[in-house]
């Protein structure tokens, strides 16, 4: 049985909610590059950019960032060039935060350039980091054990957030 954290509505009105949080950060940005970390970070960051397209004029550029979870030393890939996103204001994205190792990194990524302003998003913060990480805006805050895992499935036919 699956423990149910956020269901289809609430990672909805979550969403919805983190976009106007990043739409108020950034009142007097033109362009906004939204940065989400392959794969589920990246389809977050999809649906943000949904909702911010219907409450903004701002110009969405969509980045797919991928690091290696298992060796988050190795080159972090990017969608866009450096160039594309420099001297921009960024939001990097992701699904959960556990121990902040795969945020972390993708910030050093992004700090590598000049950008405008930095801020970074999670559906879901699990407050167990192991590095100085802090999130800008986040859907839901929990503090779980080191055995439980936060499972997020953002498919076209279900989506839900659970606890197990």
């Amino acid at each position: 049985m699956k423990n149910i954290i956020l269901s289809s509505e609430e990672i909805d009105y979550k969403t919805r909610r983190i976009a106007y949080q990043i739409y108020e950060t950034f009142p007097d940005e033109e362009e906004v590059v939204l940065a989400g970390i392959a794969s589920n970070g990246y389809l977050f960051t999809k649906m943000i950019a949904k909702e911010l397209k219907k409450i903004s004029g701002i110009k969405i550029d969509l980045c797919e960032v991928h690091i290696n979870k298992t060796q988050p030393l190795e080159p972090v890939k990017t969608s866009m060039a450096p160039e594309e996103y420099a001297n921009k204001a960024l939001v990097l994205v992701d699904d959960v935060l556990n121990s902040g190792t795969t945020l972390i990194y993708g910030v050093k990524h992004f700090l590598e350039v000049p950008l405008k302003k930095f801020k970074t998003a999670v559906l879901v913060d699990r407050n167990h980091k192991q590095y100085p990480v802090k999130v800008d805006f986040k859907g839901l805050s929990l503090s779980t054990s080191l055995q439980e895992h936060i499972i997020v499935v953002l498919d076209k036919e279900e989506r839900y957030a659970s606890l197990s």
